[in-house]
């Protein structure tokens, strides 16, 4: 439901960061809206739905993840129980 619900208005709303990204399936990209927080030399992302999303599999079998969030960062509430976390660090390209 949040794929085609709530993602569209989100996307094109600018109101969140976007991540592009290509799926390690269809091959085709997707723009996926996320809790994204900038930390030294990179982003760390808020696993809102775990690290079993489609946005967060695509991600690590591209790449390599982190489980660590710095103490600068907010934690979230605890009544939503999100306990994992995804640090993305920047390259140059």
């Amino acid at each position: 439901m949040n794929k085609r619900v709530f993602h569209p208005p989100a996307v094109a709303g600018g109101m969140w960061p976007v991540l592009t990204h290509v799926g390690r399936v269809s091959g085709a990209t997707y723009r996926t809206p996320l809790d994204a927080h900038p930390v030294d030399g990179g982003y760390l992302f808020v696993l809102v739905y775990g690290s079993r999303s489609d946005w967060v599999q695509n991600i690590l079998a591209a790449g390599e993840a982190l489980q660590a969030l710095p103490d600068e960062i907010a934690r979230p509430p605890r009544i939503l129980r999100i306990t994992e976390f995804l640090r993305m660090d920047l390259v140059a390209g």
